[in-house]
């Protein structure tokens, strides 16, 4: 294997090379506007050959689901069948224009309702919304249907949204992005809401509150119908960060539960693209109460035909047209394979194999929460003098494996949080398992060598703080 860094393109570059020579034109030539192309840009010269292979070869150094083992936590890195890509890339999805009108577009609307019809079954809701382009922005559009719903009754005292720290991370932003406040309740000594901190925070100011179940310790929460029932009296309602579904799907239905919003992540849950900033794709499922304010438009069926329409207190468009179209195409089809058996069975893999795979690595990697976890589970990394979580997901990229989440949730010190999903097998969750134990090993004999890693790759361990504060977003060679 060649360890090598791959060159940076600019220093392949050699002045006259070119990829492209382009017949004269037939038609009246313009000079390009000043300023539009710096100066002292220097783009690299290049024939094509090179440019492919040096792709290419960048390409190959990728890490990736279809590669390797990817336990990221809460990401739910989990291998996506490639029937699914078939299905996105039948022409006739591929290439309808969504400006062609409902007339010419009934293939499409009829999965977009389809779709709706079977997010709302599985999640428990009246009405489902396709139109946000991510988690974050499933939570963003659910909280403002909350801040829409206070105001249309005129009740424009109620600012505050209450958070548990084992939420997901972007729920705070999303409750600052709408313009309002939020409240944080801690846990319990078992990991699930504190009962008594929820209930001094209840009053009439109170919007709602935004709770992610299973938990980002990867726990189910016990309290959840009497967490909404508490919120419901004091005038609030209850968002569901719906990112952990595929712990629930066919088994527990979050709208039966008092949950008013919430949002599911396509590219996690049912099985869509996941990573490099999209395509994603966090739709939003509401109740009775919330179901007039969702982002439109949603698809119906009227006089025979499907058409797109907005709900009647809509919050407006989330996005442009109906959301990540390909995306909602791909979690279609899974839907369909795998049909209501399938899905259930879905909860029950990635719940068998979180447990099992805790109950391999708790010895060595204790669990601050040691109870029955859900799909993931949130271990300590700190298992030998002078060595931290860091060291460890840096060693386990010198065994092929890629780190699990670390540091988060930040209740939890020396976090490291392991997801392995529904679709891995046995084998390899066994594999892993014993990387982990050797890695332990190494630390209490050989702490130096989890310092130094990773060994194995191109570049070695980076200096992450200047790496944030200080980036370097351009070539300066």
């Amino acid at each position: 294997m060649n360890l090598r860094p791959e060159p940076l393109v600019f220093e392949l570059s050699s002045p006259g090379r070119t990829a492209v020579s382009l017949p004269k034109g037939d038609t009246p030539s313009y000079e390009l506007p000043a300023g539009l192309v710096r100066e002292d840009s220097k783009l690299p010269e290049l024939d094509e050959l090179t440019v492919v292979r040096h792709f290419t070869r960048l390409s190959q150094k990728n890490f990736s689901i279809d590669t390797h083992f990817y336990p990221l936590g809460s990401c739910t890195m989990k291998y996506n069948p490639k029937a699914n890509e078939v299905a996105a890339g039948l022409p006739g999805w591929r290439n309808t224009h969504p400006l062609v009108g409902a007339e010419f577009s009934q293939g499409a609307i009829e999965l977009i309702h389809k779709l709706q019809v079977m997010l709302g079954e599985i999640g428990g809701f009246e009405a489902v919304s396709l139109q946000p382009a991510a988690g974050a922005h499933g939570e963003l559009a659910g909280v403002f249907m909350i801040r829409a719903y206070h105001l249309s009754r005129g009740d424009s005292k109620r600012v505050k949204i209450l958070i548990p720290d084992s939420a997901h991370g972007t729920n705070p932003a999303s409750c600052t992005m709408a313009g309002l406040e939020t409240v944080t309740i801690p846990s319990n000594a078992e990991g699930g809401v504190d009962m008594d901190a929820l209930k001094a925070a209840l009053d009439d100011t109170v919007a709602g509150i935004m709770i992610t179940n299973p938990n980002t310790l990867g726990l189910f929460e016990r309290n959840i119908e009497e967490i909404a029932r508490l919120v419901h009296g004091a005038g609030g309602l209850v968002y569901g960060d719906g990112a952990n579904m595929n712990a629930l799907t066919g088994v527990f239905k979050p709208g039966e539960a008092g949950i008013d919003v919430m949002h599911f992540n396509l590219h996690k849950t049912f099985s869509t693209p996941h990573g490099g900033g999209g395509p994603g794709s966090g739709m939003v499922g509401a109740g009775k109460t919330l179901a007039p304010f969702l982002p439109g438009p949603v698809a119906a069926m009227e006089g025979g035909k499907y058409v797109l329409r907005d709900p009647a207190k809509t919050v407006g468009k989330m996005k442009a047209f109906y959301g990540n179209f390909g995306v909602l195409v791909r979690a279609y089809a899974y839907i369909r394979m795998l049909g209501a058996e399938g899905m259930r069975r879905v909860a029950e893999n990635a719940v068998l194999n979180a447990n099992y795979l805790k109950s391999l690595v708790e010895k060595d990697f204790p669990v601050k929460y040691p109870r029955r976890c859900m799909h993931e589970f949130v271990a300590m990394g700190d298992i030998a003098p002078g060595i931290h979580t860091l060291d460890i997901a840096k060693r386990l990229i010198d065994y092929g494996i890629h780190p699990p989440t670390i540091y988060f949730p930040l209740i939890v010190p020396e976090a490291l949080m392991v997801e392995p999903t529904e679709t891995e097998d046995k084998e390899a969750l066994e594999e892993f398992a014993a990387v982990m134990r050797k890695i332990a090993e190494e630390a209490k004999a050989n702490p130096e060598l989890l310092h130094a890693a990773p060994t194995t790759t191109p570049i070695g361990r980076l200096d992450e703080v200047a790496a944030a504060r200080c980036p370097v977003l351009c070539y300066r060679g």
